[in-house]
């Protein structure tokens, strides 16, 4: 849904400039400096409670820095920037201004069509180009709490620039990697103690700016009751101003944060004359105030002039710069205002918010519209607007919001409108999962409904729901029996039972007969468009693709899936395209980004565990630990698969269970524990869930499956020439299944057991006959994921390769120089390990040797060090001395040696 030119307006004026300054100002020189001169550091982070002076101080910075001649921009976040897309949107924009590329129209759309990761690692490209110093300051950041949206932040934080530097202010410490960033000394911490006032400023400020007349006394005194705080100086000057007692105020002036903001809010607030008290408390339920709005709450005020001068008077406003008449509270005041409303005015509240909600509905903005309707419990109303717009919301895949509004109103006002009820189990459905879903619709009389709409959603609900649950064989015998009940009544739910049956299908191997399905759900989307099913649609078809070997092509349809939910940018908390996410991921992790997987990961694995789907808590977490395998860090891989085990046992889902446990079986073999790999097959699950996974096509399980485990481990660690006879029948049981993918994995270890049965020129035939397939479809981590095994058949393979002559195609060549480097240095190095005898071994310390197990296990640097309880240093140094003593060349060979003589 494209962003509105009103929308585009708001966020470039109200969003991407700091506050205006204001005389009464305290100039923190001593502060700015200290921002302005950190310049090793990649994040500032200014945190404090409200009140402190963190704008200011930001917005005093951004001005020293801008006479400087460093590029500034600004983006103040509010609450429904924890929308990927808005919070993508809005940081464009603000990048915008860093690069000297104002957005256009032409900038909008790009973005709009990218996906989330795109975009970000698109403004990090462009951060990257900006040659000169730049700083991105950041305001209000407590407000975000979507992991997504602080997964990329930490993302572009990691790959700033290293003349740029992001400055954030904040309440509570945000969740950025921070001690990792203050580890490597590019973290710069202002705290409260360095935000309060001293003595000397608290005295400017009254005194110089508040022209107060006050005695030195008077001045530490309050400096001391307020410790500081700048708000409760400001409200401390607005009290003593016109005040015939000062010294009683001062003495009755209290030094507690809490106590100083109600005591002096009250006291402020009672001083006002009675028509700005009015428009204060009937204003102050409103994010933004503007002339028009407010006289809609306050009838019959002149609110233009009322918003005038309360600009003039007082700090209670923030004006929106360069945007005539626009103010927003500041955020302490207006919850002191609304706690004053509710309390003393309860029976005004009510009709305020739905003074509010009607003009909203006749701006044509529905969901602050619907968000005031619920707040002012005008159920009725709100059930009516949501009755007009809540079937869209679901059409685009809007579960969280969805799912947040209709879970506020009452459940006997809910039951009122059928569609509604339903379409409230829809968005449990997809947030808390299909069990809570399932309970609540046996709780409900819809089943029994007349209403062929209704009739309609509970026959696409219930067969995805089971498909979500495991159920696949009871969604199998729903689709036959009702797949003929299409009613034409609710076109997105129609689409969904296509869809549903055609996963059904695929799940059961009827390829063919899903695609014609895929195919009549998208010819239904050019009447009935429906940005989550045209998802669903594109995600079925590339796992299809997947499963028979197209990985390319699978790639491209998850890129199309996540994109289908396109961004939009009135709605907050959607995770539409959370499905499709971790299938992208998966396509990017095979094709050896790591990198990018890993931020994709982290944008899209929280949704999907959230709303429990077997098939991609599997594919994500099973991805996770193996990512933080391959950077070294044992302990999160082995904690990943420990978590998915919980999960799965925790949301009764055997295969989750199984299948993490031959995962962490595959872990122990890499770290050459062949009996502890063992052990963990034997606790893997029974045959009977076995016989059901191989039975089936489920996505996770197309190389995850005991037959295939306990092939690896054979050809691995056991009778690799016992598993040649096995695998042949896999491979030939694979290929009748059309499951190319599969065919592949299983010819790797073919090859791997010929090379162990001492078979060399047999093993380079069997990779001869699927390197160049591979090599088209760019599959990288079927290989490496198996370790030492496979890299020594790869590298014997591009040996006899490069004898043979065979250099014609450069492409192919690019290939297996590219393989080979994923494996990592060892390979690059001779084939035949040096030789080292019984002296040269003998003079390892127990230290080394010790150090030599823990590599052998994946450990890094770091990680060894933490169980060595010595420095990184030392660990290196024992690593140079183990190579010299060895023979190596780098850590790998020198492992491979240890085995050898084993030494591990």
């Amino acid at each position: 849904m494209p962003v509105s030119h009103t929308l585009k307006r708001v966020l470039m004026v109200s969003k991407l400039n700091p506050p205006a300054a204001r005389a009464a100002q305290v100039e923190r020189a001593e502060l700015c400096q200290k921002i302005v001169s950190a310049t090793a550091a990649k994040l500032i982070v200014v945190r404090a409670s409200a009140g402190f002076g963190k704008t200011t101080a930001m917005a005093q910075s951004m001005s020293r820095m801008n006479s400087d001649g460093i590029a500034t921009a600004w983006l103040t976040i509010d609450d429904a920037d924890n929308d990927v897309s808005r919070f993508l949107f809005c940081l464009n924009a603000s990048v915008s201004k860093l690069t000297e590329n104002d957005t256009h129209a032409g900038d909008d759309v790009a973005i709009e069509n990218q996906t989330a990761s795109e975009a970000a690692f698109n403004i990090v490209a462009r951060l990257s180009e900006n040659r000169s110093a730049f700083a991105l300051f950041i305001d209000d950041f407590e407000k975000i709490h979507e992991q997504s949206v602080l997964g990329l932040m930490r993302e572009i934080i990691e790959h700033l620039p290293a003349n740029g530097r992001i400055v954030i202010g904040s309440r509570h410490l945000p969740e950025l990697g921070l001690g990792r960033l203050r580890a490597r000394g590019q973290l710069l911490e202002i705290e409260v103690s360095e935000l309060r006032f001293s003595v000397d400023e608290t005295a400017d400020f009254l005194v110089n700016r508040r022209q107060l007349e006050l005695t030195q006394d008077d001045l530490i005194r309050i400096h001391d009751r307020s410790e500081g705080w700048v708000t409760a100086l400001w409200l401390t000057s607005l009290a003593l101003e016109g005040n015939t007692n000062p010294k009683s105020f001062i003495q009755r002036f209290s030094g507690e944060n809490a106590a100083v903001a109600d005591y002096l809010a009250h006291d402020v607030l009672e001083q006002q004359p009675e028509e700005i008290k009015t428009f204060l408390l009937r204003t102050s339920i409103l994010r933004h105030l503007t002339p028009s709005l407010c006289s809609a709450l306050v009838p019959g005020s002149d609110s233009e002039a009322m918003l005038r001068y309360l600009d003039t008077r007082s700090a209670f406003l923030a004006p929106i710069e360069h945007e005539q008449l626009t103010y927003r509270y500041h955020s302490l005041f207006a919850e002191f205002l609304r706690s004053v409303l509710y309390s003393q005015y309860p029976y005004e509240v009510a009709g305020l918010h739905l003074a509010a909600s009607k003009w909203y509905e006749n701006a044509g903005r529905f969901v602050p519209a619907i968000g005031h309707a619920i707040e002012g419990r005008a159920f009725d109303r709100a059930m009516s607007l949501l009755g007009a717009h809540a079937e869209q919301l679901l059409s685009q895949g809007r579960m969280k919001l969805l799912a947040r509004w209709l879970g506020e109103l009452p459940a006997d006002q809910l039951k009122k409108n059928e569609l509604l009820e339903m379409i409230y189990i829809w968005a449990i459905g997809f947030t808390r999962g299909p069990d809570e879903a399932f309970e609540m619709l046996s709780n409900t009389c819809l089943e029994a409904s007349g209403n062929p709409i209704v009739k309609s959603h509970i026959l696409a609900f219930k067969p995805l729901m089971m498909g979500m649950m495991d159920r696949y064989e009871e969604a199998s015998e729903l689709g036959r029996t009702e797949e003929h009940e299409l009613s034409g009544f609710a076109p997105f739910a129609d689409i969904v039972s296509i869809n549903s049956r055609a996963n059904v299908f695929s799940v059961m191997g009827n390829y063919d007969q899903a695609r014609q399905l895929i195919d009549g759900a998208r010819d239904a989307q050019f009447s009935h468009s429906s940005s989550f099913n045209s998802m669903y649609s594109e995600s079925l078809e590339g796992l299809i693709d997947l499963q028979e070997g197209r990985q390319k092509q699978a790639a491209a349809r998850f890129r199309l899936a996540v994109g289908a939910t396109g961004p939009t940018y009135d709605f907050s908390h959607t995770s539409g395209n959370a499905w499709a996410g971790v299938l992208h991921a998966n396509t990017v992790y095979e094709a050896n980004n790591l990198e990018l997987a890993a931020r994709l990961l982290h944008v899209y694995g929280p949704l999907v565990r959230e709303a429990g789907l077997p098939d991609h808590m599997l594919i994500s977490d099973i991805m996770l630990s193996r990512l933080a395998f391959n950077c070294g860090d044992v302990d999160r891989a082995f904690q990943a698969l420990t978590e998915l085990e919980h999960m799965g046992r925790t949301r009764r889902l055997p295969r989750v269970v199984g299948t993490a446990r031959l995962e962490r079986s595959r872990l122990f073999l890499a770290q050459d524990r062949p009996d502890a790999a063992k052990q963990e097959l034997d606790r893997a699950g029974n045959e009977e869930l076995w016989r059901r996974v191989r039975k089936h096509r489920m996505p996770a399980n197309d190389l995850q499956y005991m037959e295939m485990a306990r092939l690896r481990w054979e050809v691995v660690a056991g009778d690799a020439e016992g598993a040649l006879a096995p695998l042949e029948v896999e491979i030939a049981d694979a290929q009748g299944c059309s499951l190319y993918r599969r065919v592949l994995k299983l010819k790797l270890f073919k090859a791997i057991a010929l090379y162990r049965c001492n078979r060399p020129e047999d093993a380079i035939a069997v990779l001869a006959d699927i390197l160049p397939t591979c090599c088209a479809e760019g599959y990288v981590r079927l290989f490496v994921d198996e370790g030492a095994a496979a890299g020594t058949v790869i590298k014997l393979y591009h040996q006899a390769f490069r004898e043979a002559g065979y250099q014609s195609d450069p492409v192919f060549v690019s290939y297996l120089e590219s393989l080979i480097e994923a494996f990592g240095p060892a390979l690059s190095s001779a084939t035949v390990l040096p030789e080292a005898d019984d002296m040269i071994l003998n003079t390892l310390t127990r230290k080394e040797t010790r150090v030599l197990q823990l590599l052998s296990e994946g450990y890094s640097n770091g990680a060894m060090a933490e169980k060595l309880f010595v420095s990184d240093s030392t660990v290196r140094t024992h690593l140079r001395n183990i190579n010299s003593k060895l023979n190596a060349s780098s850590r790998t060979q020198a492992v491979a040696i240890a085995r050898r003589y084993g030494l591990v």
